[in-house]
């Protein structure tokens, strides 16, 4: 029998299973969405009736490249303890692979490439009706170099933090060594240049009530804002930082000794912005054994 696209569309979104292991589904049980459940959950495409509105913010973030492009991407799964698990760890490491060897730029165009015979998103889905969770790729970003460019990457805490560098110039040591630093101080801005007027203007406002809330006398203010304004700045700014492996000096001055500018920097923290449910340990075995 014919089976709407509507229909399909219903059965994955209660059982988290592929577009064409729904279709099927349908198929074999004459378009019954019940038995289409109960089907999905016999032949082990679905372990959950639902999983959409389950919160996906455990995870890990990764960095893969090659010569044309670094790609920097995060895979949430809805506790630590299924993104330890060997199955988790496999698709990451094909998602990485996958974005490598197609054009894709944002997330969405990297859910619809296809990967042995189904698209990325159906791959995806059908890992996580074996893990039993919940799995999302949640964000996607593609860093295209030129030959003259080198890309440093750095993942820390096993791929709770992923980082890279672009660097123009230098060698690979250098921009692996921005990388790290950036993994660790999660600076906001390159250069002060790329900071936005409104950003500036908020921060000077909150910096100028601090002082006059000090008790500072009106006529002074406006120099205090300026140099504490100043400080702030360099603090938040890349190029500015104190360089994590030599405070000594600034990650700017760092890279200059090896002949090298940085064009551009990725970092991405797991779940970093996401509300997080709260378990306790017993909680996360349990919900593996359902």
């Amino acid at each position: 029998m014919a089976i709407k696209a509507s229909e399909v569309k219903a059965l994955r979104e209660k059982t988290g299973a592929g577009m064409l292991d729904c279709k099927k589904a349908l198929q074999e049980t004459d378009g019954d969405l019940d038995k289409a459940i109960d089907y999905l959950r016999e032949k082990g495409i679905s372990k959950a009736e639902k999983k959409a509105d389950r919160i996906a913010a455990e995870g890990l973030a990764n960095v893969v490249k090659n010569e044309q492009k670094a790609v920097i991407y995060e895979l949430n799964s809805e506790t630590d303890f299924a993104a330890k698990n060997e199955q988790f760890t496999g698709l990451l490491e094909k998602i990485g692979q996958t974005l490598l060897a197609n054009d894709v730029k944002t997330t969405e165009e990297a859910l619809k490439v296809d990967v042995d015979g189904r698209t990325l998103d159906e791959y995806i889905v059908a890992t996580a009706a074996k893990i039993g969770e919940k799995i999302t790729l949640r964000r996607v970003e593609v860093v295209e170099k030129t030959d003259t460019q080198i890309v440093g990457s750095y993942v820390h805490m096993g791929g709770k933090i992923a980082a890279l560098a672009l660097l123009e110039g230098g060698d690979a040591q250098t921009a692996k060594d921005v990388a790290m630093h950036v993994a660790a101080i999660n600076p906001r801005y390159l250069q002060e240049d790329d900071i936005s007027d409104d950003v500036i203007e908020h921060e000077k406002e909150l910096l100028r009530k601090e002082a006059l809330n000090e008790g500072k006398p009106e006529h002074i203010v406006d120099k205090m804002v300026t140099g504490r304004l100043k400080k702030y700045l360099k603090e938040i700014c890349l190029v500015h930082q104190p360089f994590v492996k030599d405070q000594d000096q600034s990650v700017g001055d760092y890279v200059k000794q090896s002949d090298a500018q940085i064009v551009t920097f990725k970092r991405f923290e797991v779940g970093e912005g996401v509300e997080k449910n709260e378990k306790d340990f017993a909680s996360e075995v349990q919900s593996q054994m359902k």
